[in-house]
């Protein structure tokens, strides 16, 4: 689910940090500019892991501030195929259900990654799973907002949302704003997944 990955970065330190520990303030630095973003194809940004190299400050004519490139290692969220997790349900639609991890709300559930037979109560605004026992029960299994629910990574789908080029920023980059960069398809529709009430 987690992992470390090695980047390197110039970083931009404002005058009236000087008195702060080169270190702390590089860490905060790349902490500001990079959690809660999405590299493509390596997954979602989390935090500082640690700082591998500190190279040389220098000063640019007209700007106070010191610039610095850095090695470091930071910590991404990008689960496996086939990955077991569980989350929380945040929503139910026609096109299927939301999951959310707390730090992560782009994990959906489509309908033919449900426990089949499945339907959506317009009403309620929630799935139901038709459970049919041996002795020819029917009981429904509500897919409710906020249960926690065990899911498997199916696939996952990266979106490049940076402009290809000044030309097509101004014209992409509305467009750019409403793409997700990064989310995830799960199912539930093997043994053992689902709402972890419905296993006991």
């Amino acid at each position: 689910m987690f992992f470390t990955y090695e980047m390197s970065d110039t970083v931009r330190i404002q005058p009236w940090l000087f008195n702060v520990n080169l270190e702390d303030a590089i860490s905060v630095e790349l902490n500001k500019k990079l959690a809660n973003k999405v590299f493509y194809n390596v997954g979602l940004c989390i935090c500082l892991f640690d700082i591998l190299e500190i190279m040389d400050s220098y000063i640019f004519p007209g700007d106070g501030a010191t610039h610095t490139k850095v090695k470091f290692r930071y910590v991404i969220f990008r689960p496996f195929i086939d990955e077991v997790m569980v989350g929380n349900i945040k929503s139910c639609s026609r096109d299927g259900v939301t999951v959310t991890m707390g730090f992560f709300d782009d994990i959906v559930i489509p309908p033919s990654n449900l426990p089949q037979p499945s339907k959506f109560d317009e009403k309620e605004q929630v799935w139901i799973w038709e459970y049919g026992s041996d002795d020819g029960e029917t009981a429904e299994l509500f897919m409710d907002v906020g249960e926690e629910i065990r899911f498997r990574v199916a696939a996952e789908h990266f979106v490049d949302t940076t402009p290809t080029s000044a030309a097509a920023a101004e014209t992409s980059n509305n467009e750019a704003k409403s793409k997700i960069p990064y989310s995830i398809e799960a199912t539930v529709a093997d043994s053992g997944l689902g709402l972890l009430t419905w296993w006991g």
